[in-house]
Order: structure tokens, then C-alpha cells, then sequence
């Protein structure tokens, strides 16, 4: 649907809030569900690359990004977020779409397809984590792999309750250059996680990526995937916390689905291998929509 003809105002409300949409419009567009509670979609931007055939729409989600940072923590809900996909939908016109969910918005759009929204031609769960208690599970064991000095920086901290003390935050980044991301710079990951809201983050998942203490502790939606019926994509990164082992027994769980594992990369697998990646999204939103 060209731009031309979508309610200019929205648009404009939808820009001041951290929203774009980019690309051409042959095909459905594909709607993006940022990952990290309380952070923003630019570190997506590689998938802009599929614009050349379809709108790309990026949004930030409430608390993060340009988006409106309140401190009302009623609001940090995942039913809040789940509606806020709905209202993107409305308010863009978006009647046919695929979703694109990566990490904490794998939950959101899981939750999203649960309430049998029409017009979504495909889902992509990317780098998902649809069992916090699984993603804790391969947490520890990822934890287990570093250092034994990084190891007991962290128990020591997380028991004295100082994730700001120098030690941890040299384990965090130890296990990020690990299991986060592969080809970013402890410089150029510490400039792209100051954008985090710590406040959101900290609310709803805890003080890292494997010490989930938050709201979403609890979250498990394993039990009603075979729920979703639309064609569905899963994928990981070769090195990712959320573990190829993990991500193919979602996939287990829905007999119509497929998974894509993406050699030499981590969680975040669009930065760390962006052409491949795109690649295996392109194919995946064509055969969906009976392309070649």
C-alpha cells in the first residue's frame, strides 16, 4: 500500500514515536517486533534490505526508543504490548501483513496470534524465547562455559546485588561478544545498549540476559503454539542464547513450520551475517505468499 494513500497524520504520530516504514510494495509488508524490553528497533535496520519488494515497518515499543517513556509500571504489561501491535496494524491500515518477532518480540507476536488476528500471511520467530524457564535453562549452561573467574564475578554480584560493579559488566560483555552478538565491538555494544530504558528491563526481565528475575520469569508459551497455523519461520544464530537445540524443538511443536540456523552468528543474527539473513527472509516471505 503506497504511502500516499495512509492518513498522513498517523503517519506523522507514528514517525514522532520512533516508527518507519521503508521500501516497495509488491508484496504484503512485514511489520517488525523489536527484541529487548525497554530498547528500540534501530539495531534491525539490516532488514531494511527487504524493502525492495515490500513496506518494512519498524516501530518502538512502549518505553523504549523515541517512543513515550513512562514510569507507570502497569503499563509494562505484555497484554499492553500485544495491543499496541494491534493498534500499529489499525492505525497503518495494515490488513494483510507478515510478523516479524525477534526475541522478547517473539512473545509479543506469539501472543498477538494467539487471539486470532485476521490478515497475517506468515510469522518469523526469530532468535525466540517462547519458555523463560528453557531460556533460563540454557542460560546456566552458557554461563557454565565462561571463564571461572567471569563465573564467580557474577554469582558474587548478583548475590550482593551490584550488577553496576565493573567486574560484572566485564562478565556481561564476555558473554555477549559470545552469545549476543559475534562481530561487535565492546565499544560499539556498550554505545547501542545505552539506549536501553534499564527501568522497563529491569521490571520485566532482570538485570542481564541470563539472570531473569522480572514479570516475564514465568512466561511460557510452549504448550499453544500448534495454535498458530499461518506458515512460520524459526531462526537462531549458530551461537545463540536462544540455543539451536531450543529453537528446533519450538519448531518440533509446529509440524508446518520451518527453521533456519545461520552459521557464524549469535543472537543477533542480523548484524552479525546481515546478507544470509536476509536472504533466508526473502525466500521465506515469497514462498509464503506462493512465490517462487
Amino acid at each position: 500500500m503506497p504511502e500516499s494513500n495512509w492518513n498522513q497524520q498517523v503517519i506523522t504520530e507514528f514517525r514522532a514515536n520512533g516508527g518507519r516504514v521503508g521500501g516497495g510494495f509488491t508484496g504484503a509488508p512485514l511489520v517488525l517486533v523489536h527484541g529487548v524490553t525497554g530498547f528500540s528497533s534501530g539495531y534491525l535496520n539490516a532488514l531494511e534490505a527487504l524493502g525492495g519488494e515490500r513496506p518494512v515497518v519498524f516501530y518502538d515499543q512502549l518505553g523504549g526508543g523515541k517512543a513515550d517513556r513512562p514510569n507507570d509500571t502497569s503499563l509494562w504489561r505484555m497484554e499492553r504490548y500485544v495491543d499496541e501491535l494491534g493498534k500499529v496494524r489499525e492505525a497503518l491500515g495494515l490488513r494483510d501483513v507478515h510478523l516479524y518477532g525477534h526475541s522478547f518480540g517473539t512473545m509479543v507476536v506469539a501472543d498477538y496470534m494467539l487471539t486470532g488476528p485476521r490478515g497475517v500471511r506468515s510469522v518469523v520467530f526469530a532468535s525466540p524465547a517462547l519458555s523463560i524457564p528453557r531460556w533460563i535453562q540454557d542460560s546456566d549452561r552458557l554461563r557454565a562455559t565462561l571463564p571461572q573467574d567471569l563465573q564467580e564475578a557474577i554469582t558474587r554480584n548478583e548475590k550482593a546485588g551490584t550488577p553496576d560493579a565493573p567486574e560484572y559488566q566485564a562478565a556481561l560483555m564476555a558473554y555477549y561478544q559470545r552469545y549476543l552478538t559475534r562481530t561487535m565491538s565492546d565499544e560499539e555494544m556498550g554505545k547501542a545498549l545505552g539506549d536501553l530504558n534499564q527501568a522497563v528491563y529491569n521490571y520485566m526481565q532482570g538485570p542481564s540476559e541470563f539472570t531473569i528475575t522480572g514479570t516475564l520469569k514465568d512466561y511460557d508459551r510452549t504448550s499453544r503454539l500448534h495454535e498458530i497455523s499461518v506458515p512460520t519461520l524459526f531462526t537462531a544464530g549458530q551461537f545463540d542464547e536462544a540455543t539451536p537445540d531450543t529453537v528446533r524443538y519450538y519448531q518440533s511443536l509446529m509440524p508446518h513450520a520451518e527453521v533456519a540456523i545461520v552459521e557464524n552468528a549469535a543472537h543477533l543474527t542480523m548484524i552479525d551475517q546481515p546478507a544470509e539473513y536476509v536472504r533466508i527472509l526473502r525466500e521465506f516471505l515469497r514462498k509464503a505468499e506462493g512465490g517462487s
